[in-house]
Parts: C-alpha cells; structure tokens; sequence
C-alpha cells in the first residue's frame, strides 16, 4: 500500500512513534469532504433500477403469506453468505437442519450468531438512531461464544491493528487501518454522515458507509461481517428498506476478489466513483437474485396449496399447516412434525407420506426406516442458490 499510495480527498498516512517502532497508519477523510460524487449515466441507472427492485420488493412482502417466514430465510442466507466470504465452510442446509444441534460445527455457530445479531441490530433501531453504539451492541452478539470472543466483543479497539497474509507483522500489512485515536474520529464523522446526509441517494450512502467502516476496522475482529450488515442497516435507516430483505453478500462472495480490490483501490487512489459504480452493480445483482427468489417462494406457496387440498381432501387444514411450518423449517422429522402440529407420531407419518406423494417432501437418506429426515426439496432449491462455500 506504502508504495502506491496516493495522498487525495481520500485521506492521507499517518506516521506514528518513531525509531523502529515507527510506522504510518492511514487517516481517511470524513466521507462529508468527498462529496459530491459524480457518477456517470450507467451507474445512475444501476442505482435507479436497484432501487425499482427493492421497491418491488417491499410492495410484494407487503401481499406474501407467511412473508414472516420468508424474511427469516433471507437473513439466514444472508448470514451465510457473509460469512463464506470470510471462510466460513457450512451451507445452507447446514443452517436449517436441526440434527446438527449441539454437534454444530464452530463455522455453523458464526452464522447462527449472525441472524441473532441482524435481529438485535433491527429491534434496536426502532429504539435508538444507527449509531456506534448500536454497532457495539450488535457486534457483541455476533461474536458471542464463537470464534473471535475472546477479542472483546462489542468494544471498539484500543490497540492497532492491521490487513494482510496470516502471520504477518505490521511492517508487512497490505493495510494498516487508522490509529485508534483516528479510528474514533473516523467513526464519528460516519456516524453524523448516517444521519445527516438525507439528501444523498441511500444507495450511494450505503457504498460509502460500507467502505468507511471497512476502512475504519474498528474491531479485533468481525469487521467484515459487521459492515456488509451495515449496508442493509443504512438502507433501513433511509426509509429504502423496512425490513432485511435483502441480502447484498450474494453478489459480493461472486466477485470477491474484486470486491477487495475496490475497497483498496478508494484508499489507494480516491476513486470513490469506481468503487460505487461496482457496488452498485452487486446490489443491483443480488436484488434481482431476491426478488426473483421471492416470486418462485411465492408461486410455490400457491401452487403447493393447489397440490395439497388436491390431494388431502378434508385433511387439508393440517396440510396447510404443515406448509406453513416448512417455510420456517424445510428440513424437518417426524417427531418434530408431531409435536408442532400436536399430532400423534401415525398422524404426522400420514401427513408427511401426503407430501410426499405430492412431490414436496423428499426423504434425506432412503436406506433410513427409523429417524428419517424430511426435506421440502423445491423450496430449498430456490434458496440454495449461491451457498456454496468459497
């Protein structure tokens, strides 16, 4: 970074300490003294397409049965997601199964405490404004008992740290994040940008929030995970969004390499444009992705009924109950079914074996007679796309 950095709005290196301790830190400029932004005609249509699909959206969630369950999935793969880009291995059958139990994997417990952490920060917000508090207050539940709790979850850092290859020291970093006195400053000045800047398109806003916060790394760890959540935090707070249905790591874990690329670059060589034509393109992907998602759950949801009622005559009331428990629980057992439904074991084995033959339910593992497992094959189907780990 030293060797091809260039001082510009972006911020300038700070020297710190001296002798041979001495190293240099970089100090970004608050993202109020880059603006205006000039993008050219091609990102203003990504930016004015993306938001005609989150509208879409939103106008859809509003008519969706059991659109509840649905924005429970969106942030578990959401969740996920995020966390493969930082290695995390588990897919998403992997989050949903509920044989794994205490046997999860620690890369499971990550996107557990991510879901849990995205709820917190959406119940806070209806509370206090999006803030660095909030941002303290989510990220201790997301690094609870996980990997990363024993780096003080939920406190800003009081020591450097640094970007690079496993094992490198400071001198060798790619990137040495702001001192901790800049560091505070840097989160300031975001913190009066979320709210302040009404003016500035919300997507925009998100880019630059994203990319400060990243710049900021103002946590021993999670800091990645926590400032792709703050890119739906940031459109909530805009009025954009009115709940997580979206999840922007889709496209971000596609081109990841390049989306690391971009966020040096902007440190680099200032090219906030560059950086917010490429985000703006991944969030227009991945809103296409959840949208289209959100039609084929939707469509599924009728044409299911349809199949049921069909096919379970005056049985459908339980059917139908059913349906709606596997569009929050698509990979599910007997016993479980039971004792949701309040149905004896040979009920819930009747009403499995009806959606079974209605193509709906697929057994896990066929050589099974006992403990049998039960997938909901044509919903997690839509859902799968994109999980697989990097």
């Amino acid at each position: 970074m030293l060797d091809i950095f260039h001082p510009g709005r972006q911020g300038r290196l700070r020297e710190n300490l001296s002798g041979n301790l001495a190293y240099r830190s970089f100090l970004p400029a608050p993202l109020q003294s880059c603006l205006p932004i000039n993008l050219d005609i091609r990102t203003q249509r990504s930016i004015s397409d993306c938001r005609a699909l989150l509208g879409e959206m939103q106008g859809m969630a509003r008519f969706i049965p059991n659109v509840g369950m649905y924005l429970t999935m969106y942030v578990r793969k959401e969740a996920l997601l995020s966390s493969q880009i930082e290695g995390t291995q588990c897919t998403f059958d992997d989050v949903l199964d509920p044989s794994l139990g205490k046997k999860a994997s620690r890369d499971l417990g990550d996107v557990v405490n991510y879901v849990r952490a995205t709820e917190h920060a959406v119940t806070l917000m209806g509370t206090m404004p999006l803030c660095t508090r909030l941002l303290r207050s989510v990220h201790a539940v997301l690094l609870d008992g996980v990997r990363g709790a024993e780096k003080n979850p939920g406190e800003l850092r009081s020591s450097q740290n640094w970007v690079g290859p496993a094992g490198c020291t400071l001198r060798e970093a790619a990137f040495v994040p702001p001192n901790v006195e800049d560091m505070h400053q840097t989160l300031s000045d975001l913190e009066v940008f979320l709210n302040n800047e009404k003016d500035l398109e919300p997507v925009v806003k998100a880019a630059l929030a994203h990319y400060q916060f990243e710049t900021a790394h103002p946590f021993l760890d999670g800091n990645g995970r926590m400032g792709r959540l703050l890119i739906t935090l940031s459109l909530m707070n805009d009025g954009v969004l009115d709940m997580p249905i979206l999840y922007p790591s889709y496209e971000l874990k596609r081109q990841r390499i390049s989306y690391y690329e971009w966020l040096m670059r902007v440190r680099e060589t200032g090219d906030y444009e560059g950086w917010v034509a490429f985000f703006c393109d991944c969030l227009l992907n991945s809103a296409l992705d959840a949208r289209n998602s959100m039609r084929r759950l939707a469509d599924l949801h009728s044409s299911s009924e349809r199949a049921l009622i069909a096919a379970s005559g005056r049985g459908s009331a339980n059917a139908l109950r059913l349906l709606d428990l596997l569009e929050g629980n698509p990979i599910v057992d007997v016993g479980f079914v039971a004792k949701r439904l309040s149905l004896s074991t040979s009920g819930a084995n009747s009403l499995i074996a009806t959606f079974e033959r209605a193509g709906l339910l697929t057994k896990r593992d066929a050589s099974r007679k006992r403990y049998r497992v039960f997938t909901y094959e044509p919903y997690l189907t839509i859902l799968r796309a994109g999980d697989e780990p990097l």
